[in-house]
């Protein structure tokens, strides 16, 4: 079935406007193969935006976003040393943009693969017997409730200085992220692990008995519930025994960091943010790095993955989304290399020609 694919682009920051470049070529060669087209819509977010507007999202940015059904991004920000984006107040420098644009698009669910493919087995820190055959999961973290969102405050009582922070989570909250993750779940390995802290926690406790009412809408789904301190234990033990994790913000927030390490390369990491609805904001993990802007050496493949993720999650393009994903692992078997993750006896390539093999492997 042809598609009109209607896309938002955010350049970025950085090194952001360099590989969102190769992750759009990637995206027209897979939609020319498939049938489809691509119709982009250029959005300013971040430093883009305070140079052009003053500020770093602009009411027009956010409209025009509703209007796409998904959004490419790159990476947003400067070096908060040297940059006058940073001498700014908090609330106009480049990250401010990216906070107000999740919350305006409603932005709750937030996944982040990771991925260790063999070839790069050599980066991760973790033993060989133990990553032997790579791994591939799924970490799903609600982003918009809890303890980063409750109400707080900081108050002298009987003379000493008490800090609060309350961590709410309503029936709702929780049960469209879990919603969300056994969807995706049924895209994948058909495996869920909730985690939480419901030895301790209500709101945990909470958390538990609504994901258990939601699998029964999924027989297919194996879920098992994991306490967070066991989860990151069992990340640095034994990775390939996770498909979907969910779990909700601070949790996820930590075991996030904690997976994308594991794989040893930042810059193979795609990232997505989901409403309500198909639409998403799909982004790299890595930072803009100013250090190396304009330099042609930036790794594209996490933008290009997170193009993948729009083209499953967004558009139900699994087959197109595949294609994508085994082109990756084509370069990379081939011994294709940027500099971030070069190894001795690889080949070592700029960004420019990393999209080019990888679009042209595109079948």
């Amino acid at each position: 079935m042809d598609m009109n694919l209607n896309i938002g682009v955010i350049r970025g920051d950085g090194i952001g406007p360099e590989i969102v470049t190769e992750a759009m070529k990637v995206l027209d060669r897979t939609a020319e193969i498939y049938g489809h087209t691509c119709d982009y819509t250029q959005l300013l977010l971040g430093g883009a935006s305070i140079d052009a507007h003053g500020v770093p999202l602009t009411d027009e940015t956010v409209e025009k976003a509703k209007k796409c059904s998904a959004v490419l991004m790159g990476s947003i920000g400067g070096d908060a040393k040297v940059s006058p984006w940073y001498k700014l107040e908090p609330s106009k420098r480049p990250e401010a943009g990216l906070l107000g644009i999740r919350k305006a698009l409603n932005l709750f669910a937030n996944l982040r693969p990771a991925i260790l493919y063999d070839e790069l087995k050599g980066a991760c820190p973790l033993k060989e017997e133990i990553t032997e055959g790579g791994f591939d999961l799924m970490i799903m973290r609600e982003l918009t409730g809890g303890l980063y969102f409750g109400e707080r405050k900081t108050v002298e009582e009987n003379g000493v200085m008490t800090a609060y922070d309350s961590l709410t989570y309503n029936e709702n909250e929780i049960r469209r992220i879990a919603v969300r993750a056994f969807d995706i779940a049924m895209k994948r390995g058909k495996k869920v692990t909730s985690v939480d802290k419901a030895n301790v926690l209500d709101s945990s406790r909470l958390w538990r008995k609504v994901v258990e009412e939601v699998a029964k809408d999924y027989p297919e789904v194996a879920l098992e519930h994991m306490l967070v301190d066991n989860c990151a234990m069992q990340l640095v033990k034994d990775p390939k025994q996770f498909d979907v994790v969910l779990t909700e913000n601070m949790f996820g927030d930590i075991l996030s960091d904690e997976a994308s390490m594991v794989t040893g390369s930042i810059g193979m990491l795609a990232s997505a943010s989901l409403n309500e609805t198909k639409f998403g904001l799909y982004e790299p993990s890595g930072g803009s790095a100013p250090d190396i802007a304009g330099k042609g050496i930036a790794n594209p493949i996490a933008t290009i993955l997170s193009a993948a993720m729009m083209l499953r999650f967004s558009f139900d393009l699994d087959k197109e989304a595949d294609a994508i994903e085994a082109a990756v692992a084509r370069v990379l078997k081939e011994g294709y290399r940027t500099v971030d993750i070069m190894s001795e006896g690889r080949v070592q390539i700029g960004t420019e020609k990393m999209g080019d093999l990888i679009a042209s492997y595109i079948a």
